[in-house]
């Protein structure tokens, strides 16, 4: 067992109420924060996605296989995307049909 170890635990014994709280705050911004930031990687695919076919329907693009590529990259995180909020919302839905 190493001292670094030791100090970790004495931190541990010696935290405020108040404190755990607000590490739980700190918990919850960071799922946020997470969400938003998957949102917005989703959402700059498919924007993305959407002007490789617009310059596709153009004639204006270079590398096919890439821009198929880089439609079914985004096709696919939208899927996901969605299988994740259907997996939020039956969970939240199983919650609140649990008696209190």
């Amino acid at each position: 067992m190493s001292l670094e170890s030791i100090a970790s635990i004495a931190n541990v014994s010696m935290v405020d109420p108040a404190f755990g709280s607000m590490a739980a705050a700190q918990q919850q911004a960071g799922f946020s924060q997470m969400v938003s930031k998957g949102l917005g990687e989703v959402n700059q695919k498919l924007l993305s996605t959407q002007t490789d076919l617009q310059q596709l329907a153009v004639g204006d693009v270079q590398n096919l296989h890439q821009v198929m590529i880089n439609l079914e990259e985004a096709r696919m995180s939208f899927q996901l995307l969605m299988q994740v909020r259907n997996r939020v919302l039956e969970a939240y839905q199983d919650v609140m049909k649990m008696s209190v």
